[in-house]
């Protein structure tokens, strides 16, 4: 994807990760209806970590729902902006591989599916492999 055939590919990529895991992040704050809300708040979300975590302390798995929800507002405005792409692909491909096989270990393989999560962690890899960033802060610092 690094021909200019592939810029706009590449940056749709980037957008659309970005904006899918902004709205997990949005539906923790409430900022969604709740017609259209999976979990509503943090309180929910935290729960709902807790029964993908069970096997750990309830400590790790609250600090696993923080973690994971800061993680998932910092790689997104890395991959809006094209700041440091490369790791903010990785690190969201990684998180969301975790997100699916903490899915599919709890509530089976429907979860993840239905969600997408195999194929945006996936999305995530290929635009971390990327030689190039078009329309990105990291195009323009590149010396």
């Amino acid at each position: 994807m690094t021909d200019t055939q592939y810029q706009f590919p590449q940056l749709f990529l980037r957008l659309a990760l970005a904006v899918t895991m902004l709205s997990a992040v949005a539906d923790r704050f409430g900022w969604w209806s709740p017609e259209n809300s999976s979990w509503g708040n943090m309180k929910s979300f935290e729960e709902y970590t807790r029964s993908l975590t069970s096997v750990f302390p309830e400590a790790l798995s609250a600090f696993s729902a923080y973690a994971a929800t800061f993680l998932e507002i910092v790689f997104p405005l890395m991959l809006i902006a094209g700041f440091k792409t490369r790791i903010a692909a990785y690190g969201s491909s990684v998180l969301l591989l975790i997100f699916a096989v903490s899915m599919t270990i709890a509530s089976g393989p429907k979860a993840p599916l239905n969600y997408s999560v195999w194929v945006a962690s996936a999305g995530a890899l290929l635009l971390a492999v990327q030689q190039r960033y078009s329309f990105s802060i990291d195009q323009l610092t590149k010396k």
